[in-house]
């Protein structure tokens, strides 16, 4: 049987202590992935450049939230009703399938489930009519009076509800961003690509909020002229951020801006510039949420262009939604240059009338009247209690006049969220690495990455399992960790074994102590990429590694 690169790839992962099906010992469950040894570092080596951009170059700060998540915060954020796959199931297996991945794209569903165009993959039988199922895990908090909650779909939620204590802690000053790195779920229908879809995935979400009257960027001047990679679903195009901009191509700075950050990281990390695009939304596949939207995407040779990062301008979606929901306000405040006294109209509801017509509800009917905005008021009033409309009769509140001082205008903040799928890149980054070559009628594998992005960083070998090499390698170990160089220290099999297993884990640089460094004190660095070995004073090796790791 052919291989193909992704099958070679999770067989190195395997091998190599990246990726590992979770739960094996068990059968497995479609959808989950441990990260082994190689792997954890792999992905800390990208969480912790993503956080250089993020909190030293852009100086967000980060949070952490609960990963599960009230029934109520869900419903407002919309979703309860709109986090959905429409899909079909089989009726001999019972096995249900993603409409999206089955269908024959010139055909509606019902034409495809109707003319049996569609079958089930598996089996060949018919099809169910399609149905939308959502994509979130319940769960339920408490025991016996509970609370229903989700699984997180996203970390944003987690931002949103907390804004109005961020904005504080900003002292009140926009724009702010605020990150967070952690897990999300979302219970896929039939995860069937790997690492690429998965059921638990890592995130890594900002959330920046503008005023909605200026949506420039503080650094957008900075690198206005870097260009970036765009598809806008008919033309490719390789165009500055400032004529972008200019051009209506992205609606304005700040998206543009974290589209560059987002193109820099994923470069930096080591993604091939060739496999690397920004596709824009078509109006139709827009989320609920988003007003517009760039996808960073990465070529792979099995699935094609893979959506990795979204890059969405969310406007005041979310922060609305909670606002109606919670009744907290969630506001920002435009101030004056000096503060205005204002004469404006107020609705005092009179609880000595109000108590003894509504009883219990009269509670509910005060703080519903007060919220109302006296000066466009309906007549008769009518306020909606559990399900109930009430009128409201004159006698039951005044309107009086009130003139207070006010610091500025009230307005909700708009966001503009970019959003790494981790486990996604992390996958490409491997595709868009891997070499291999045919040594001597044998294949070997190389992992080109960049040495940042290396989980190990140094090999350490003694030429030969002697004792006297021994000693000085791992004393020469010992001290690249204390050096907070990642090492790994082997001296089973031959040494040119011991570099092959070095470049399956993408370990740039290989330390050897022979025999002549008994007598010389100078020790062998073996470059990766280029298979070129130096000899270097064992007391000059940290600093000559140092150094290389340092370089871009």
């Amino acid at each position: 049987m052919t291989l193909d690169t992704y099958d070679k790839i999770m067989m190195l992962a395997k091998r190599r202590g990246f990726l590992y099906p979770s739960f094996e010992i068990y059968g497995g469950s479609a959808g989950f992935y441990d990260y082994g040894p190689m792997g954890t570092r792999l992905k800390e080596n990208l969480e912790n450049l993503w956080r250089k951009y993020y909190l030293l170059k852009d100086a967000n700060v980060e949070i952490s939230t609960p990963t599960i998540t009230l029934y109520d915060v869900l419903k407002a954020s919309g979703h309860v009703d709109e986090f959905t796959d429409l899909t079909v199931d089989c009726k001999q297996c019972q096995t249900s399938f993603k409409v999206e991945d089955i269908i024959d794209e010139n055909q509606t569903v019902e034409e495809s489930v109707a003319n049996d165009t569609i079958t089930c993959p598996d089996c060949g039988s018919k099809l169910s009519d399609a149905h939308p199922v959502n994509l979130m895990f319940s769960t339920e908090i408490g025991i016996g009076k509970t609370r229903d909650a989700f699984l997180r779909p996203e970390t944003a939620q987690g931002i949103f509800t907390g804004f109005h204590l961020l904005y504080r802690y900003a002292r009140e000053k926009l724009p702010f961003g605020v990150v967070q790195l952690g897990k999300g779920y979302r219970n896929e229908v039939s995860p069937r690509q790997g690492p690429i879809r998965m059921r638990e995935f890592s995130m890594a979400e900002a959330e920046i909020f503008f005023d909605p009257e200026n949506k420039s960027h503080e650094l957008f001047n900075e690198v206005k002229n870097h260009k970036l990679y765009l598809f806008d679903n008919v033309n490719e195009m390789k165009i500055s951020m400032e004529k972008a901009v200019d051009e209506g191509i992205i609606n304005n700075q700040a998206l543009a801006f974290y589209m560059y950050m987002t193109q820099s990281i994923l470069l930096d990390a080591g993604v091939d510039p060739k496999k690397f695009r920004f596709r824009k939304h078509a109006d139709d596949e827009l989320a609920h949420y988003a007003k517009e939207c760039w996808d960073a995407e990465l070529f792979s040779e099995r699935f094609g262009w893979v959506e990795c990062v979204g890059i969405a301008d969310r406007s005041a979606y979310d922060l609305n939604a909670h606002i109606t929901a919670s009744k907290t306000d969630m506001y920002a405040l435009r101030r004056y240059d000096e503060p205005k006294r204002i004469t404006k109209k107020q609705i005092v509801p009179k609880m000595n009338v109000l108590g003894p017509e509504f009883k219990q509800r009269a509670g509910i009917i005060k703080e519903k009247l007060e919220s109302m905005d006296a000066e466009n008021i309906p007549y008769p009033i009518t306020i909606k209690v559990n399900n109930e409309h009430i009128n409201i009769p004159d006698n039951c509140y005044d309107i009086e006049e009130i003139t207070e001082t006010v610091p500025g205008d009230k307005f909700v903040p708009h966001v503009i969220e970019p959003s790494y799928g981790i486990d996604r890149v992390l996958y490409c980054l491997l595709e868009h690495n891997y070499y291999e070559e045919t040594k001597n009628d044998e294949l070997y594998h190389k992992l080109l990455l960049p040495p940042s992005m290396a989980p190990v960083k140094v090999g350490v070998f003694p030429l030969i399992s002697d004792e006297k090499l021994i000693k000085i390698a791992k004393k020469l170990d010992k001290t690249f960790r204390e050096n907070d160089i990642f090492t790994t220290y082997d001296d089973g099999g031959s040494i040119g074994r011991r570099y092959a297993r070095m470049d399956e884990i993408g370990t740039p640089f290989c330390v050897t102590v022979d025999f002549e460094s008994l007598d010389d004190n100078e020790v062998t660095i073996r470059n990766r990429d280029t298979t070129e070995q130096q000899r270097v004073p064992i007391d000059e090796v940290i600093k000559q590694i140092k150094n290389q790791l340092e370089k871009k």
